[in-house]
C-alpha cells in the first residue's frame, strides 16, 4: 500500500492572501471519484450549505481536527482549491486502522493539496497562526473522552482550544459541529455515555480560550432525536440532533 503523505513537521506554506472568494463545494462536493458511503451521507451532513454557512474561501489553509476517514478533509480540499490546502489529524489508533489509512491515501492521490498525520491527544501541538479556517466535526466532544483500548488520554481540553486558538490567524474561522446532550449531567459522564455535549459548553471552553463566537446555525438541528441516546444507536444514528457554531480569531488580542 503506498503510504500516507504525513505532514509530520507541519510545515506550510504561507498564508493565501486575504480574499473574498468563497470555495466551490458544490463542484466538490459533486465531483467524482469520492466513496460511495461518504456520498451516502451528503444528505444528512449537507455539505454544501454547511461550509457555504460557516465562509471557507478558495485557497484557504484548513485543519480538520480528528479527521476520521477524511470525509470533511477531502471536500474541503477540493473546495479550496489548487492554492488551498487541507491537513488533517488524527490519533495513532485511528492512523493505525488499514481502512482509515486506505481511505485516507485515496484522497491524498484524488487531491495532493492534503495531508494526513497522527499524533497523541495528549501531545496535540499545532504551528502558530498557520491556519485560515479549523473544523471540528462531531468531535469535540472527544476532547472529554478517555479510551484505554482507542489509545484516547485523559486530557484538559483546555489545552486543545489553546492550540487551536494560537494557530488560527488573526481573522479565521473555527467551526464546531456536535451532537447536542440533554441536560443534567457532568460532560464527562455525558461524553462516555452517549459521545454527546452541551453547547453552552462549546461556547464557554471556545471563548475561555480567546475566541469570539459569531453566528449558530440550525440547520442540523433534528427536535425528534432522544438525547438520552448513543449517538451510535442504530435508532439515531446520523440523525442526532446537531449545533453548529461558528467562532473567530479577534484582529487584535485581548
Amino acid at each position: 500500500m503506498k503510504k500516507l503523505i504525513f505532514a509530520a513537521a507541519l510545515a506550510l506554506a504561507p498564508l493565501a492572501a486575504a480574499q473574498a472568494v468563497p470555495a466551490d463545494v458544490a463542484t466538490a462536493v459533486s465531483a467524482p471519484g469520492r466513496p460511495a458511503d461518504a456520498v451516502a451521507l451528503d444528505e444528512v451532513r449537507k455539505p454544501v450549505e454547511v461550509l457555504r454557512w460557516l465562509g471557507l474561501r478558495r485557497g484557504d489553509r484548513v485543519f480538520d481536527f480528528l479527521t476520521g476517514n477524511g470525509y470533511y478533509a477531502e471536500i474541503m480540499a477540493r473546495a479550496v482549491g489548487p492554492t488551498g490546502h487541507v491537513t488533517g489529524w488524527n490519533t495513532p489508533s485511528f492512523m493505525r486502522n488499514e481502512r482509515i489509512r486506505t481511505a485516507l491515501n485515496g484522497i491524498h492521490e484524488r487531491s495532493p493539496n492534503t495531508a494526513f498525520y497522527g499524533t497523541p491527544n495528549n501531545a496535540f501541538a499545532l504551528p502558530e497562526q498557520a491556519y485560515d479556517f479549523i473544523l471540528l466535526h462531531l468531535v469535540y466532544h472527544d476532547t472529554y473522552w478517555e479510551s484505554e483500548r482507542f489509545g484516547i488520554h485523559r486530557i484538559d481540553p483546555g489545552t486543545i482550544t489553546a492550540a487551536l486558538f494560537r494557530a488560527t490567524r488573526p481573522g479565521g474561522t473555527v467551526a464546531v459541529i456536535d451532537h447536542v446532550a440533554a441536560e443534567g449531567r457532568d460532560t464527562r459522564a455525558e461524553v462516555e455515555a452517549t459521545h454527546r455535549i452541551l453547547p453552552a459548553t462549546v461556547r464557554a471552553d471556545f471563548e475561555r480560550a480567546g475566541f469570539e463566537f459569531v453566528a449558530e446555525s440550525d440547520m442540523l438541528r433534528n427536535p425528534a432525536d432522544d438525547r438520552s441516546k448513543n449517538v451510535f444507536d442504530p435508532g439515531i444514528r446520523g440523525r442526532t440532533d446537531r449545533f453548529i457554531y461558528r467562532f473567530r480569531r479577534p484582529l487584535r488580542s485581548r
